[in-house]
C-alpha cells in the first residue's frame, strides 16, 4: 500500500495532475485524494483547478463528464470507465425532448447526477445542495425537474409557488430506504439526531431531523453540537464525517444497505493505472460540451 502511495504521488507531480474524490469512495481513496466533496463542492473545484494539466477523477462517469466541460482545456481522466449511475441512466436526450414537447414554456432543471446529453437540453443544472436556492431564483413558474423525482419532490416541498413536474427517475441506494428502516434505528439510539439525503422517497425524509447533502452534513458535523447520528446515504460518508469529528458517533441503518456499488468500484489500483496509462480520458463531441456548460455555469451562477 506505502509504495502504491508514493507511486501515485510522483506520477500525479509528474504529470502535474491532481486527484479529486466523491465522499463515497473507498477511504484510501479519499486519502490520496487532493479533494473530497460532494457533487457541488467538485465541481467548483473542476471549474477552478488551477495550473494542473490532468485531472484523475475518482467518482462516475457523470462526475468526470462535469469536470472535463467545467475545464475543457484540461485531460480529465475516470479511473473505471464501468463507474456509472444508475439514475443517470433513467433518462435520455429522446425522452427529455419529448418530456419538453409535452410541457411548451417549461424551464428544465437538471440534476447533475444525468448524462452530458441530457445536460445539454436544460436551462440550469443543480446540485442536492443548490437545487432550492436556484429553483427559488429561476425566473420560471413551470418547472421539469430531471431525472430525480425524490429531490424533484423536496424542492417542490421548499418552493410550493412554483409548478415543479418529476421525471420518474430515482437513485436505487436512496429510493430502498423505508420510513421503518429509520424509525427501528431511533429506537435504538434515541439520542441520535437522523442526516437524511433527499434523493430518499417523500415518506422517508419525514423521519429525518435534517434533509441534507453531503457536503452540508459535513458542514453540520464539524459544528460539533451532537454526539450521535443516524446517517441515511451512501456509507462512504461516515468516512469523512468522522474526521470531521473524531468525538461523536456516526450510525448506519442496520436494516439497509446503503452502498453505492459504482463508486466502491474505484479501487487504489485503478488510480494507479489510470496515471500511468491514461486511462480512461474523458472526451465530449464539442458542440454538446458547449451547451452542457451553459447549463453547469448557470448552476454556479445562482447558487452564488
Amino acid at each position: 500500500m506505502k509504495e502504491m502511495i508514493e507511486k501515485i504521488n510522483f506520477l500525479k507531480k509528474e504529470q502535474n495532475a491532481i486527484i479529486l474524490a466523491h465522499t463515497y469512495t473507498h477511504p484510501e481513496v479519499q486519502d490520496i485524494a487532493d479533494f473530497v466533496g460532494d457533487s457541488y463542492g467538485l465541481s467548483k473545484k473542476a471549474a477552478d483547478a488551477g495550473d494542473f494539466d490532468t485531472i484523475v477523477f475518482a467518482g462516475v462517469r457523470f462526475m468526470a463528464e462535469t469536470a472535463k466541460i467545467l475545464s475543457p482545456q484540461r485531460k480529465v481522466l475516470l479511473p473505471v470507465l464501468a463507474a456509472g449511475c444508475p439514475m443517470a441512466d433513467m433518462i435520455d436526450e429522446h425522452q427529455l425532448a419529448k418530456f419538453k414537447s409535452e410541457n411548451p414554456g417549461a424551464k428544465v432543471v437538471c440534476y447533475v447526477n444525468s448524462d452530458v446529453r441530457t445536460k445539454a437540453l436544460s436551462d440550469v443544472c443543480v446540485t442536492s445542495s443548490n437545487a432550492v436556492k436556484i429553483v427559488k431564483k429561476l425566473d420560471a413558474e413551470k418547472i421539469l425537474f430531471v431525472p430525480d423525482m425524490h429531490l424533484g419532490s423536496y424542492v417542490a416541498e421548499q418552493v410550493p409557488e412554483k409548478e415543479i413536474i418529476c421525471w420518474k427517475g430515482f437513485c436505487p441506494v436512496h429510493h430502498a430506504v423505508k420510513p421503518e428502516d429509520v424509525i427501528e434505528a431511533k429506537k435504538l439510539w434515541p439520542n441520535a439526531v437522523v442526516l437524511m439525503h433527499p434523493e430518499c422517497p417523500p415518506q422517508t425524509r419525514i423521519t429525518a431531523d435534517f434533509i441534507l447533502s453531503t457536503g452540508q452534513m459535513e458542514t453540520l458535523v464539524k459544528e460539533k453540537k451532537y454526539k450521535q447520528y443516524i446517517i441515511v446515504t451512501e456509507s462512504g460518508i461516515t468516512y469523512p464525517l468522522s474526521k470531521a469529528d473524531k468525538g461523536a458517533e456516526f450510525i448506519e441503518l442496520p436494516s439497509a444497505s446503503l452502498m453505492c456499488v459504482n463508486m466502491k468500484k474505484i479501487m487504489l489500483t485503478d488510480v494507479l493505472r489510470s496515471l500511468e496509462e491514461n486511462v480512461y480520458e474523458i472526451e465530449i463531441p464539442k458542440a454538446i460540451e458547449e451547451k452542457a456548460r451553459a447549463a453547469l455555469l448557470k448552476m454556479l451562477e445562482l447558487a452564488k
